[in-house]
């Protein structure tokens, strides 16, 4: 055979992550370090690869590979599939290298029919235990493998319990149990047509292929394009001799953190269920105990857990998130990972384990995800109008962060408001991986029932999101949209705030202010600091935004946008002026308006940036946009202008482009009207000389970037307006400060000249945003009509705006790079598109050799965690 599909958990270890997932990796590593493991198999990522290039078949080999692994665990058990005397029964779970909690489906409890469940109820003498396996087993078979939606079985569920008068599952008899897995199988084959099958090799391989085809289910896309996980890894299956928590109140299954993923606190957090199993815990159906109280349940299992817990942190080096089950008091280890948690905690957890010297600092800046660093940085509840407003309900703190916004009770609405601008709260009697979208489109979310480790716990926490889960006292109505909390009814739209770091919910929308960032915060961002080689700059307009960069640690400003500053209602009127003037002179009047207020924004920003570098790209829209469009605005400038208000909308519509993207915008405004170009420098080089004066001890240099260059005689041109006028000032001044004159490259063909563009360049920055329009011919604003469909149909696994193309922008990076210092080896290298805050592309700008990235305020941690990660990962 020319490749091994399958391996026992005794064959792998934790170093084969790509091959068997990290579920299957961990599960090999914990058996080979000796702890209790219930003993299986691990069908490879390979495999399911093959699958889908079959044709989304298991061919013969691989078919005939599982058999030969089924036999195999047959006689590590002791037990036979469909035996009669002493029948196996298995787990089917996904697990792909990536964590992805929730995102794929789970089997219990596999091996299961009419006979075996009454061979198991004699044989245990628990027939209730016997039946209560089986009803699951028909429930998570119809719904994963041939997608019978959960509800109509709970909706029988729950009329049984109506018909019993009970409240809980685990309250029901025996006969009920036996008596609903009737109605379960009559419930299946009238929606699938088939009775429910009998064989457990069928059963096997049925639910095989439904993990392999739950790697492709749209919420295990959606987050697999929120986590830069590619398409192409595919899912290993792990298939797991049962452990059963519900055969009695000696058993119990649970989910453990070895430290608090809210906090980062070094103490063992958890939940536990008596007479449960693990989809219970981590579905939220139930609300469990805490792990604390199980050592008074079962004290010798919790004991040897905690050993448990120990013996991993100390191999993995991480917290660890560990599923367990105890069948009659003994302990069974189902899985293990390293823990998702919240920011904070991750900092934390990080500065903690270095203390313990666990780990090194440069294993510490390697080991948080810098996307997190985002949500630290957001507002909580102003402090003072929280302590006057009443607390209307209370329940688990299950992550971090404040949310306030207008209440919805489904996925597809919180994404519909959303998207429409308004701010949601999503409410939710649970949440399921199918909400995913509704959850990111949220502000927060807030479920009825759930612990902390539930689906909308985990998921928040892993997408920053503040979340309050398990608020029993909500009372839901979701059909009609509204529920009831401390004799108050919430309908659709009404706002709400909720604390997802104490667990507190509000009546109202309540004020926020920023957050302020822990000391873990500054000791991370010190050893980042200290690997990394690239510098961050970000993206500022206003002094006030080039001052937030400051305090996250910005050191300069990459990319300031003049056209910004036009907009204000004191100066929109000189701008339109200049646009409907017919002579130079007119232009030039109606600029030198303009030119004092350029002026002292620019010396504001210098102020803001304490002399650090800053670059300023002169205008860049049409001028289309600057002009009014309404009747009233028209009239005004038409007698502003002693003209008729005929002969400004003739100028208004002679400015109308088919293609403004593409227009009379950027340079080519400076090439027609040289004028503008001028004053800019004027107002620049007059703000550098004011401030550098008041402050001698800082070294201003100027930085003029001319932005949508595709020419080098372009560039040329306005570049000896700049010099002249430039020039001209410093001479009249008596100065000797140096200024820099370069270019945005954000045009194909200047990436492809850009040897001989450097030679009048003192920089390139790479506008990726309008470099990635222009390379792939579509336009951002647009783009968002038919990307989905690209995404569905795998053409595109991200959206080239979030994340950069590596592979074509990329190409025309890099070429740009080497052509432009192969002619100018002192060549400044920058990037100030979006994409300088996107981890992956800030490793792709660190390994072209780039001197910067710049990118907005908020994001400049996470360039800053980015880069040192990139710097770290290529030393190894």
């Amino acid at each position: 055979m020319s490749k091994k599909y399958v391996y026992l958990f005794s064959e792998g270890n934790a170093n084969m992550r790509e091959l068997l997932g990290g579920k299957g990796a961990n599960l090999a590593e914990m058996t080979n370090i000796g702890l209790p493991v219930p003993q299986g198999f691990t069908i490879t990522t390979e495999a399911c690869t093959q699958y889908y290039e079959d044709g989304q078949k298991i061919n013969d080999e691989i078919q005939a590979e599982i058999m030969e692994y089924i036999t195999k665990l047959e006689g590590i058990t002791g037990k036979k599939f469909g035996d009669l005397e002493n029948p196996l029964l298995v787990s089917v779970r996904s697990g792909a290298r990536a964590s992805m909690p929730g995102m794929m489906d789970t089997i219990l409890n596999l091996g299961l029919n009419e006979d075996v469940v009454k061979v198991l109820a004699e044989k245990s003498g628990n027939p209730r235990w016997a039946y209560d396996c089986y009803r699951r087993f028909i429930q998570m078979y119809s719904d994963v493998v041939m997608e019978v939606g959960k509800k109509y079985f709970e909706e029988l569920i729950d009329k049984m319990k109506a018909e019993r008068g009970v409240t809980q599952d685990v309250e029901l008899t025996a006969d009920d149990l036996k008596e609903l897995a009737e109605q379960f199988k009559a419930e299946y084959k009238e929606k699938v047509g088939a009775d429910f099958p009998t064989d457990p090799v069928d059963q096997m391989m049925g639910a095989v292929k439904a993990v392999f085809r739950s790697w492709n289910n749209p919420r295990a896309i959606v987050y697999r394009r929120m986590n830069d996980i590619p398409g192409s890894w595919g899912t290993a299956v792990n298939v797991q001799s049962m452990a059963f928590g519900n055969m009695g109140d000696d058993c119990g299954t649970g989910v453990a953190f070895t430290r608090n993923p809210a906090t980062g606190e070094k103490k063992l957090f958890g939940e536990f269920l008596t007479n449960a199993q693990g989809e219970d815990v981590v579905a939220g159906i139930r609300t469990p105990m805490p792990i604390s109280e199980m050592s008074e349940k079962f004290p010798e299992a919790f004991a040897q857990f905690e050993k448990v817990c120990k013996i991993l942190e100390d191999h993995y080096h991480d917290m660890q998130d560990m599923e367990f089950t105890v069948e009659n008091g003994k302990l069974y280890m189902l899985q293990t990972r390293n823990g998702k948690r919240t920011p904070a905690a991750a900092l934390k957890i990080a500065c903690d384990l270095v203390d313990e010297g666990m780990i090194d600092e440069k294993q510490a800046v390697a080991m948080i995800d810098p996307r997190t660093l985002d949500t630290l940085l957001h507002p909580q509840f102003d402090g003072e109008v929280l302590k006057k407003t009443p607390v209307i309900g209370s329940a688990l703190a299950a992550s971090p962060g404040a949310a306030c916004g207008k209440v919805v009770f489904s996925a597809e609405d919180a994404k519909a408001w959303a998207d429409r601008g308004e701010k949601v709260v999503l409410v939710r009697l649970e949440t399921s991986p199918e909400d995913i979208e509704g959850m990111k489109a949220a502000q927060g979310i807030l479920t009825v029932r759930g612990g902390m480790t539930s689906h909308a716990a985990v998921v928040a926490r892993g997408m920053g999101k503040c979340c309050v889960s398990g608020c029993g006292a909500i009372k839901m109505d979701e059909e009609n949209k509204q529920f009831e909390l401390s004799g108050k009814t919430f309908h659709e739209g009404d706002w709400l705030s909720i604390d997802g770091s104490t667990g507190k919910i509000y009546d109202g929308a309540i004020p926020t202010v920023d957050a302020s960032i822990g000391g873990e915060f500054g000791r991370v961002m010190g050893w980042a600091d200290q690997y990394r080689r690239l510098k961050v700059r970000t993206n500022a307009d206003t002094p006030h935004d080039a001052a937030q960069a400051r305090k996250f640690g910005a050191e300069g400003i990459g990319l300031c946008r003049t056209e910004h500053m036009f907009f204000d209602a004191d100066r929109i009127p000189a701008i339109r002026r200049m646009i409907c003037s017919d002579t130079v002179e007119q232009r030039e009047a109606a600029l030198a308006v303009l030119e004092p207020m350029q002026q002292s924004d620019f010396e504001g920003i210098y102020e803001a940036m304490e002399g650090l570098p800053v670059t300023i790209r002169f205008l860049d829209p049409p001028l289309h946009e600057f002009v009014p469009t309404d009747e009233a605005d028209i009239e005004l400038l038409a007698k502003d202008m002693g003209k008729s208000v005929a002969e400004i909308k003739a100028i208004i519509a002679g400015l109308h482009e088919f293609n403004p993207m593409m227009g009379h915008r950027g340079c080519r405004l400076a090439v027609t009207y040289p004028e503008i170009a001028a004053m800019q420098t004027r107002a620049v080089i007059k703000a550098a000389l004011n401030v550098q004066a008041k402050h001698p001890e800082w070294n201003m240099v100027p930085e003029i970037m001319i932005p949508l260059v595709g020419e080098v005689k372009e560039l040329a041109y306005v570049k000896k307006v700049v010099v002249e006028t430039a020039d001209a000032i410093i001479k009249e001044a008596g100065s000797s400060m140096k200024y820099l004159v370069g270019t945005m490259i954000e045009i194909p063909r200047a990436a492809l000249t850009a040897d001989e563009i450097a030679k009048q360049a003192d920089f390139f920055s790479f506008g990726t945003n309008d470099l990635t329009q222009m390379t792939f011919g579509f336009s951002r604003d647009d783009a968002g009509k038919f990307l989905d469909a690209y995404y569905d149909k795998k053409i595109y696994e991200n959206d080239p705006f979030a994340k950069l193309d590596q592979t074509g922008v990329g190409k025309l990076v890099d070429m740009a790079c080497k052509l432009g210092r192969s002619t100018n080896p002192h060549l400044h290298l920058g990037v100030c598109g979006e994409h300088g805050g996107d981890p992956s592309s800030v490793e792709f700008f660190h390994r072209t050799g780039l001197d910067y990235v710049s990118c907005s305020p908020f994001r400049v941690p996470i360039a800053r965690l980015a880069a040192a990660q990139a710097a770290i990962k290529e030393s190894k």
